[in-house]
């Protein structure tokens, strides 16, 4: 049986009366005229005052995205007092574009309350402004003055928000119309003690960027990042910002005092001001050099040479030449001049050390064998070596000597004995043990490559064996001298030189410490135990002893090189001192390159300037006195 299938119903239709679909009609009518209205509105805006809307936007966007400049960080020395510092400062910023986008009258009181500004705060002349108004006026970014202070900043705040109260007692800004004026943190590298220390710190350029010294070695330590704002500012001022901070630059704690420092240069400075002679170049010396070291960690305590300069002005070369010779340099010359004066001698030049290197010729032969420690030569004034006479400085001869005889008077021919026993092929062994040849790898730019000024083995003909023993024919840096004698002294540790000891956050948090670095053995502390007790003899019956400072056990070795081409009568004298004789706790080495006196082959300079120096400096290191026994 078929049943008929059912029909969905039909949905229920119910209509509006006619009165509501009028209402709808009409509410209809209403938000589309209303829209309309809004559209053409929004479209006289815009066609009317638009850009000075939008420009309010992007003018204060342009203001508030900027970077943030980090901090580089501080050189201490090893007490902690600041050596090389950033100070924050600012640039002054004028967007002209909008300084002269508002109506005619606006745009005149703009530009005479900017003028007013700008002039009583940071002294920079109206005139100015008008050049801007003639030639930049769609310039958003003109940097008005550089290196704004401190006190300059907070001046311009103030004005920024001075207020004067009208006659209803309302308060009104009175300068509401220099929003295009702003501040650009910036820092500047400055230096407080000026020329102080400058071969070790050496100094920045272009901003951040090291040049010589611990600012170029440890740059990037140095160094930070910078930070940048963000964001978008009404016309009330209120703004939304999102902030990246700067990172800044972490700190450097050098080795150097600076107190010893100090005395170094007050007495180099005041050698080569009694010894100018304007028939000479004008100048006391060629160059003065001095280290001071602690023997045992190869930490430098105090490096300084002469001529230096002022850290904070490094291009002025007016402390030694006159405005006439300067202005008629050419650009090329300037730069040489400079170069040379930011050049550190004690890690960039190189001499032949002369006979400072006879312990070092003594030690290797004690260390290898070829000595005994009792040997005695007899010294007549010269040795015929392969048909050359090579002449000790005794002319006369010295009559005989023992190796502690032969260090203090600084015998050539015991020396020339000496190395003819120990030979070509260990002579040159030892050199290379004691980093004659080599980089040193102290932390400091520039150091010198002196590979190719030493003899091979196979190069070291009699002759030239016999000359290299006490210094001669071959050269050296004055860090090489230091960091291998230390060796000697320390009972035969090679440490590698360096002048930071420590990398800190900059609150002072310690990062690193740079702890002595052992390199190699050089000697035996037997043979050590014997070179300082040869030593001591110098400096109270030998050649150093116009050196000994009163009340101290001293050892050392004095060096007098005559400079190629032999004959010239130029000479580098040098003296290493150490004290005490038994316990070294300070090494001193004083070099003078080319002394301004008649005869420059006159030890006497040398010692005078180091004792000076040292009878100064061991009070203050607190170094341990001799104890006379009575």
């Amino acid at each position: 049986m078929s049943e008929k299938k059912r029909k969905n119903p039909s949905p229920i239709r119910q209509k509006f009366p006619k009165r509501m679909q009028k209402k709808l009609v009409l509410l209809f009518i209403a938000i589309v005229l209303a829209f309309v209205g809004l559209i053409g509105r929004t479209t006289y805006i815009n066609a009317k005052n638009g850009e000075k809307y939008t420009k309010i936007v992007l003018d204060q966007q342009q203001y508030n995205s900027r970077i943030i400049p980090f901090k580089r960080g501080d050189i201490l020395d090893r007490n902690g007092t600041v050596i090389a510092t950033s100070e924050r400062v600012y640039n002054v910023i004028l967007d002209a574009y909008v300084m002269l986008s508002k109506d005619d009258k606006a745009d005149r009181e703009t530009v005479v309350q900017v003028k007013e500004v700008v002039s009583e705060c940071f002294e920079i002349d109206p005139s100015v402004i008008d050049e801007v108004v003639e030639e930049q006026s769609g310039s958003r970014y003109i940097i008005l003055k550089k290196k704004a202070t401190y006190a300059e900043a907070q001046a311009f705040k103030a004005m920024k928000e001075e207020v004067y109260t009208d006659e209803k007692g309302k308060e009104h800004k009175k300068y509401p119309n220099i929003s295009c004026v702003w501040l650009e943190d910036d820092y500047i590298r400055t230096y407080p003690y000026n020329t102080l220390a400058s071969d070790v710190i050496g100094f920045t350029v272009a901003g951040n960027v090291g040049n010589a010294g611990i600012e170029a070695s440890y740059n990037s330590i140095l160094n930070g990042t910078d930070g940048r704002e963000y964001g978008y500012q009404d016309t009330d001022a209120s703004l939304e910002r999102t902030v990246k901070n700067a990172v800044n630059g972490e700190t450097v704690v050098s080795t150097i005092d600076i107190t010893l420092q100090s005395i170094v240069e007050k007495h180099i400075l005041a050698f080569n001001e009694e010894h100018k002679n304007e028939a000479r170049s004008g100048e006391g010396s060629n160059n003065t050099a001095v280290i001071i070291m602690n023997p045992n960690t190869a930490e430098i305590l105090a490096e300084a040479s002469y001529p230096n300069y002022d850290l904070n002005n490094p291009r002025d070369l007016s402390r030694y030449y006159s405005e006439e010779s300067i202005a008629a340099m050419s650009s090329e010359e300037k730069l040489e001049k400079l170069n040379k004066l930011w050049r550190n001698f004690c890690v960039s030049d190189t001499y032949e050390p002369g006979s400072t290197i006879k312990p070092f010729t003594m030690a290797s032969a004690l260390e290898n064998g070829t000595l005994a420690g009792g040997e005695v030569y007899n010294c007549t004034g010269y040795k015929v070596v392969s048909g050359t006479t090579i002449r000790c400085a005794n002319r006369n001869g010295h009559g005989m000597q023992t190796l502690a005889d032969g260090i203090a008077n600084s015998c050539n021919v015991v020396l020339m004995n000496i190395v003819s026993a120990l030979g070509p092929s260990e002579f040159s062994r030892y050199q290379e043990i004691f980093g004659f040849g080599q980089k040193t790898g102290i932390d400091l730019p520039g150091e010198a490559d002196t590979s190719g000024l030493i003899y091979s083995a196979e190069k070291l003909k009699p002759v030239e064996l016999a000359t290299n023993s006490f210094g001669q024919s071959f050269n050296a840096t004055a860090t090489q001298m230091v960091a291998g004698f230390a060796s000697i002294i320390n009972g035969g540790n090679y440490y590698k030189p360096h002048v930071v000891k420590q990398i800190q956050e900059e609150n002072g948090n310690v990062i690193e410490n740079i702890n002595p670095v052992l390199l190699k053995k050089t000697i035996s502390e037997e043979t050590s135990d014997q070179m300082k007790s040869y030593m001591k003899k110098t400096m109270t019956e030998g050649t150093g002893r116009n050196a000994k400072v009163e009340g101290y056990s001293m050892g050392g070795k004095t060096g007098t090189a005559e400079k190629l081409p032999r004959g010239n009568g130029c000479y580098v004298l040098s003296i290493m001192a150490f004290a005490p004789a038994e316990n070294p706790e300070v090494l001193v080495y004083v070099v003078i390159d080319e002394p301004n006196v008649e005869k420059q082959a006159t030890s006497k300079l040398v010692t005078d300037l180091a004792r000076n120096i040292m009878e100064e400096a061991f009070p203050y290191l607190n170094i341990t006195k001799e104890v006379v026994s009575e």
